[in-house]
């Protein structure tokens, strides 16, 4: 017998049933649009259209792989191959057809996530009680002088909390322990993640509820948790008026991360001096080098059973990114309570791998997938880890994990959105299975084959 009150009895959350079957009748409709614009003759279009996207992704690779004329004929080809293909459609007509095909294609997968969707897992609890000595540390140079432009000290001082400013030379996990030493019943942070991972790992470790203003450049942490990056100052209100959730923290070995760890290429551009002032021209300058003249095979991961070698770059999330085409909520986390690390491998080294990407998941090039534990491995004795966005150098291997649940953050009761959950990758094997409402199945696997190197025994 079903207990759970928001499933059915197939197992599937109540009204999945109906999305499911809408996402296929959208994703059928995808198809037929085109095969009733042009017949037979769609199937010459889908080829060119994939072809221009094949010609596009090889474009990509040589930019930013290459320097010089090459470098100029991959930016002249990533931009001239989509748009000859849409020449072409809009001189036979079919420019519409196509338009109106990828709109429902696109539509169908946000259905079908939404119907693979658990439901909310985030559980808000009401905080009875204000804190008494709230104490924040606040950043005046994070994310361009926001402390400052905002009155943050100010705002915060008349609230009555403590406030101690970074003048950045500080011990940030030291000043936060102090503070919680003489008496602070709730920690908060007015700066960038990796000061707010820092502070958060300090209160999770007292289980102290923890707030997070952002005031820095990005506040990625800040965004998942639904506030409102462009108003640091609302985040004050969870001092008074909150609701208290908990949250993951995730650990690179010893260092705390509330994003992500990142290995590889991105982790050798941040160890560059010159890349915090001017980060464009820094990755330019440096990706040809990174992507052609290091040996990437130096660089392995293993989590959960599955290995893979030969990574260019791989990016280790506390709790997993939706990717990047999402039209609902790109590129951010649908949840951060899950207890499981996301991971994001790279290896393209040529451009017909770039190319053949275009395939899908299964082409190679890209391994997506989550994990409890994840071990980075290198020819060296060192790794260079870029911890939410900070340079470091950790021993390896690098051994990173989730601590579940751990940091109890306090929220403002009102703000622009809430952790949510949502579905993962559109499985239609799965879609199917539910629009015809029969029972749950597990998800299928989605790690690409290409990756994981032929009759190779997981090491110890």
């Amino acid at each position: 017998m079903n207990d759970n009150p928001r499933e059915g009895r197939s197992g599937w959350p109540q009204g999945s049933t109906g999305r499911a079957r809408l996402a296929v009748l959208v994703l059928l409709g995808s198809i037929l649009v085109p095969l009733v614009t042009a017949g037979l003759r769609s199937v010459l279009w889908v080829l060119v259209g994939l072809a221009g996207s094949a010609l596009a992704a090889m474009g990509v690779w040589w930019a930013l792989a290459h320097t010089g004329a090459v470098k100029a004929l991959g930016v002249v080809l990533s931009v001239g191959a989509p748009v000859t293909v849409l020449a072409l459609y809009a001189t036979s007509g079919m420019l519409w057809a196509a338009c109106l095909s990828l709109a429902l294609w696109v539509l169908a997968v946000a259905l079908a996530r939404t119907a693979l969707a658990p439901g909310p897992s985030v559980v808000e609890q009401p905080v009875a009680k204000a804190p008494q000595q709230p104490w924040i540390l606040m950043n005046p140079r994070s994310g361009g002088g926001k402390v400052g432009r905002f009155r943050l000290v100010e705002k915060a001082r008349a609230a009555h909390c403590r406030v101690a400013l970074l003048d950045g030379h500080q011990d940030v996990a030291a000043l936060a322990q102090q503070a919680v030493d003489e008496g602070a019943d709730l920690l908060a942070v007015a700066g960038g993640d990796g000061t707010q991972a820092l502070v958060a790992e300090v209160a999770a470790r007292n289980d102290l509820p923890f707030v997070v203003i952002p005031a820095g450049t990005r506040n990625h942490f800040a965004l998942d948790l639904g506030l409102d990056r462009d108003d640091p100052a609302a985040a004050l209100e969870a001092l008074t008026d909150a609701v208290e959730i908990r949250v993951d923290l995730g650990y690179a070995a010893n260092r705390v991360f509330v994003n992500n760890a990142s290995f590889g290429t991105y982790a050798s551009v941040v160890a560059d001096p010159a890349y915090r002032n001017a980060k464009a021209h820094t990755v330019s300058q440096a990706l040809p080098g990174l992507l052609r003249g290091v040996d990437p095979s130096r660089l392995r991961m293993r989590a959960d059973g599955t290995y893979t070698e030969g990574l260019q770059a791989l990016l280790v999330s506390n709790n997993a990114y939706g990717r990047a085409v999402d039209a609902a909520r790109p590129g951010r986390r649908e949840r951060l309570d899950s207890g499981r690390l996301g991971v994001v491998c790279v290896r393209v080294d040529s451009a017909a791998q770039a190319a053949r990407m275009v395939r899908g998941p299964r082409a190679g090039g890209l391994v997506r997938l989550s994990a409890e534990n994840v071990v980075v491995e290198a020819d060296t004795a060192t790794l260079p880890v870029g911890i939410d966005g900070e340079h470091t150098v950790l021993p390896a291997p690098v051994v990173c994990h989730s601590a579940p649940g751990v940091l109890r953050v306090h929220l403002p009761r009102h703000r622009p959105g809430t952790p949510r959950t949502s579905g993962a990758a559109a499985d239609w094997p799965r879609v199917a299975r539910l629009a015809l409402g029969r029972p749950a199945a597990p998800p299928s696997p989605a790690v690409p084959d290409a990756l994981v190197p032929p009759n190779r025994e997981e090491k110890p």
